[in-house]
């Protein structure tokens, strides 16, 4: 659904960032907090702790060195989501070198002077010239000296480029089979994470143990090139600005404030290799590091094997870290950010560290103001549409933790007016005027969270990173549950008023030109080799150890979805859910905003509606009291009705989930206030560079200036919808035909008794009206569109249509993504970010379409400098039109493509969302069976093959968006006709 046809955009909270057991020789002994168990007598005795009433049923180690292990198995799958975190984040920084900590992440990823080398001799001598030159250049001034320095480092580093091997470690597990490769530094931590085979966990713990113990920083200053573009994707972005002026106004004396995680133009000028190295060697030890395990794990095994790696790391003592005591704020401390987005007003105040009691009062009123339902300013600024969105958070760090709101306003609205609504709703909460169920409400939701959390490993992974990181001991981690259900109101008052005073920071983001806007100029960077066709020789022994097979398994459709028959014939599939007393019901009608625009507008309009027994502020209320959501939402050509949460609540919440849909109360009021504040979103989104580009340029290119992104109703037609009509429309949803999806316990005939019961509709149903398909467009001749906007960067998407769905190319497309765009050790990564450093960002692949008889579209994408888009144009397109043959990336990819899919389990609801897309592409088999069937004899001449067919000199159609005054139009050209299109043109209005 495009975003401009919904509201839900200005909804979403900007979060801190960055940048069953089996086996055991004794089970967990059943104590009323922790204790100490013996894993197995067999050579070595582990001492484990365990918490009574934990969820994840966790085991937590602590090795000989330090280094804490969390295990925790839940076997949704043969697969282990892992974490390895690092206690130093952003706020260790030296004050002189910040950015260090993040850019030192970058290089962990490196290789060691095993890994990634193919003569660590040589390359060290050339290395260490680099990092002297580095030092020299950091402590010269003269600009003509520096300018000569860094052609030397420049020089030098090509040289010891062809010593190195360039992505070893993601080659290695890519062919493994790893997902989710990556790693992230925030404050306090940087964080290494992966998602791998069970059967490759030893591998996967030798190769980690191994790069954690050495870290090389080798292809130095192309990397930092990349960290550049990361500082400048960051300049444009807004949000992201507000976040760090929210910041330096809440702490003007700690590193949360003072410094950022990127780091400072001027730092990332002048970085310093002695400095990482000395960053690494301090806080890169194992007494400062834990490594956490979700997922199909033996826990006796999965001990023993850290412990015979990561136990050879030695300890040291870690600096202590002196945490800056912040002076009380007497006044607000008001600051302006400006830039090219929708304007939005942000307060927040400053709390007390993590593992401060009142830390988790602050949790508490956060959900008492906002939960996405029945909170505060859900109520009484969403669902009375009072602003055009507004929304609370609360960010729980170690030394202090911070507690946001942010509102974006109405047309015709001040931003100082949108705060005093903010801050209205702080009083009602130091005032306890709210109602008394909605503290025990909150805990039920909060429940239902962990619930939903729990079942996936990497969340589960990640509470053990969080206990870590904030160090606090897994046991106090699993009672603040308890603790959290009892916090009572007037604790919840009493701490609202000691800290929510006259003492906020104040954000106004206006929209306009930046008068502060900054860039990372572009040093004069040769590329430098990669070497594909080469291998270490750590590299070649890893890869010649073997691990046990595992086989794949493929979804059954028949066997794994239970259908059944609802009265009016009406299809059930049900997949029962065995973990959880958590339920998914959804109602699938294949219709939608295409069709009948008027339709995208009544489903949103109805969650501002009440009925004949409830206002719409109550329904919100009853939902939330029964652990329930609601909601209708449209697509182009679906409409999905959904209600989930706890199944023991089921009979109510259907019979309320109904009712809201048979009997909706027209409300002219809303009506008018939703197609206000409708309007003002539209103008919005056109502000918003991701939407102008990834939807409504991609979608003008693919249908023309009447496609289903310009589909809406226009402003004179939404002024004279009627409310009745809409209402009229809401009714009707369930007398079209459709089919019930439902995810739960129950067993089939009872839930077959409870919707036959519960689910009104009429003897027979009509048929869904004839979908309106929008014809694609040829693109036949090469062109290139472009969007004036305000930005440091430029981005750009290369747009080919291709052939229409046809599920015998699958497997070669599969593989091809894999091995040409796709992920870090991908040919396109390489070559654009490795070797020429020209993009942060960078990736290509071959698009399959999500509806039978719909065409498949090429698209690449690059987001970089502005002045260096001439040389990423021509780097992407010699990389589509001359794919580079490399052999041992080839074999990667086959076995990565592989080794994933036989590690791959669809579960859950997912079974019945996977059906639901192969229906869609007329498949009545999971797809995946023919791509692990027939890649591992694929060659590459068929790749090649493929490639020069349907990529190679296909017609494009370019598409771009930055600063007119940056863009070099002379280069634009050589791509054919340049167009500049307008935001009328490509919006619609």
């Amino acid at each position: 659904m495009p975003v401009k046809k919904s509201l839900s955009l200005f909804f979403v909270a900007f979060a801190f960032t960055f940048t069953q057991c089996k086996n055991e020789a004794y089970q967990t002994q059943s104590v009323p907090d922790t204790t100490a168990s013996t894993a197995s007598p067999a050579q070595k005795e582990y001492k484990y702790e365990t918490v009574s009433g934990d969820p994840l049923n966790a085991r937590v180690y602590t090795l000989d060195n330090g280094l804490k292990v969390y295990l925790s198995d839940y076997e949704d799958a043969p697969r282990i989501q892992t974490y390895i975190a690092v206690r130093a984040g952003s706020k260790n920084d030296p004050a002189d070198a910040t950015g260090l900590a993040h850019y030192l992440e970058h290089m962990v990823f490196k290789g060691t002077t095993k890994l990634g080398t193919q003569n660590w001799e040589k390359e060290k001598a050339e290395l260490d010239k680099i990092e002297a030159l580095y030092e020299k250049h950091r402590s010269t001034t003269d600009p003509a000296l520096r300018k000569k320095i860094y052609h030397q480092i420049d020089s030098i580093s090509g040289v010891a480029a062809t010593f190195a091997v360039a992505n070893e470690y993601d080659k290695i597990l890519g062919a493994i089979g790893a997902k989710g490769t990556n790693a992230y530094t925030s404050v306090e931590q940087t964080v290494y994470t992966n998602d791998v085979p069970s059967n490759q966990l030893e591998r996967w713990i030798a190769l980690e143990a191994d790069r954690f113990s050495d870290m090389v920083p080798r292809i130095f200053h192309t990397e930092l090139e990349a960290v550049y573009e990361e500082k400048n994707r960051s300049l444009d972005n807004d949000r992201w600005k507000v976040f760090e002026a929210v910041g330096a106004a809440l702490y003007p004396t700690h590193q949360y404030g003072t410094q950022t995680t990127i780091g400072t133009i001027e730092h990332l000028k002048n970085p310093s290799i002695t400095e990482i190295k000395k960053y690494f060697d301090t806080y890169y030890v194992p007494n400062n590091m834990a490594v956490a395990l979700s997922g199909d794990i033996d826990f006796d095994q999965a001990i023993r094997v850290i412990d015979e790696y990561f136990g050879k790391l030695q300890s040291k003592p870690v600096p202590e870290f002196k945490v800056a005591q912040e002076k009380p704020i007497e006044k607000p401390v008001v600051k302006e950010v400006i830039g090219p987005d929708a304007e939005n007003v942000t307060v927040a105040y400053r709390f007390p560290g993590f593992n401060d009691h009142d830390a988790l009062v602050l949790q508490m009123i956060s959900g008492i103001l906002y939960n996405g339902q029945a909170g505060l300013i859900d109520l009484n600024l969403n669902q009375q549409q009072k602003v055009l969105g507004a929304y609370a958070y609360d960010n729980q760090m170690k030394d202090y933790s911070d507690f946001t709101l942010s509102a974006t306003p109405r047309q015709g609205q001040t931003l100082d007016q949108a705060k005093e609504m903010l801050l209205a709703q702080i009083e009602l909460v130091k005032q306890g005027k709210f109602d008394d169920w909605l503290l025990s409400a909150v805990v039920n939701d909060y429940k239902i969270s962990k619930m939903k959390a729990y079942e996936n490993n990497s969340r589960r992974a990640d509470a053990f990173v969080s206990a870590f990181i904030y160090g606090s001991d897994w046991a106090d981690y699993v009672k603040r549950d308890d603790e959290f259900a009892n916090i009572t109101k007037q604790e919840v008052m009493d701490i609202a008023n000691k800290y929510l005073q006259n003492n906020y920071a104040l954000v106004y983001k206006k929209t306009g030109t930046d008068p502060n806007a900054q860039k990372v100029e572009k040093p004069a960077i040769t590329p430098v080799p990669v070497n594909r066709e080469v291998q270490s020789e750590y590299y070649k022994a890893f890869m010649a150890k073997e691990a046990p097979a595992l086989e794949p398994v493929f979804i059954d459709y028949k066997k794994d979805i239970t259908e059944a028959k609802l009265k009016s014939d009406v299809p059930l599939l049900y997949t029962k859910n065995k973990d959880n007393g958590l339920f998914q019901l959804y109602y699938i009608l294949d219709t939608g905003s295409d069709t009948n625009p008027k339709l995208g507008l009544a489903v949103d309009y109805l969650e501002y509606l009440g009925t004949d027994k409830y206002t719409a502020e109550e329904l919100k209320k009853e939902f939330y009291k029964l652990g329930t959501s609601f909601g209708v939402s449209s697509s182009g050509d679906q409409v999905y009705v959904s209600l989930t949460g706890l199944d023991e609540n089921f009979e109510p919440a259907l019979a309320l989930f109904e009712s809201v849909i048979q009997n909706p109360k027209a409300d002219q009021q809303a009506l008018n206030d939703y197609v206000s504040r409708l309007l003002k979103a539209r103008n919005d989104a056109k502000l918003n560079k991701s939407v102008i580009l990834q939807q409504a340029m991609v979608n003008y290119v693919k249908y023309g200036p009447k496609n289903p992104f310009t589909s809406d109703l226009s402003e004179k037609e939404l002024k004279v919808v009627k409310p009745q009509e809409l209402v009229s429309i809401i009714k009707s949803i369930p007398t079209y035909e459709h089919r019930v999806l439902y995810y739960g316990p129950r067993e089939t005939d009872n839930l077959v008794a409870t919707l036959n019961t519960g689910h009104h509709v009429p003897a027979i149903l009509q048929p869904v009206p004839t979908e309106k398909v929008y014809a694609e467009l040829d693109i036949k001749q090469p062109s290139v569109y472009w969007v004036d906007y305000d930005m440091v960067q430029a981005e750009l998407l290369f747009v080919t249509k291709s052939m229409p769905y046809d599920k015998t190319m699958i497997p070669v497309v599969r593989l091809y993504n894999q091995y040409f765009g796709s992920g870090m050790s991908s040919i396109v990564f390489q070559e654009l970010r490795e070797s020429k450093a020209l993009a942060y960002s960078a990736y290509s692949f071959y698009s399959t379409a999500t509806k039978k008889d719909r065409s498949n579209y090429i698209i690449s994408y690059i987001g970089t400098q502005a002045d260096k888009l001439p040389e990423a144009m021509v780097g992407m397109e010699e990389l589509l039109n001359n794919m580079p043959l490399a052999d041992a990336n080839f074999e990667i990819a086959k076995a990565s493509l592989r080794n994933s899919i036989s590690s791959e389990r669809i579960t859950k609801a997912g079974i019945l969302f996977d059906y639901e897309r192969a229906k869609r592409l007329g498949l009545d088999y999971d797809i995946r069976k023919d791509v692990y069937q027939l890649t591992n004899d694929m060659t590459f001449p068929q790749l090649h093959e493929f490639q020069q067919k349907f990529v190679k000199s296909q017609p494009q159609a370019i598409l771009v968006i930055g600063s007119k005054n940056k863009l070099n139009f002379k280069e634009l050209e050589r791509y054919g006709k340049v167009q500049q299109l307008s935001l009328n043109e490509i919006f619609g209005y």
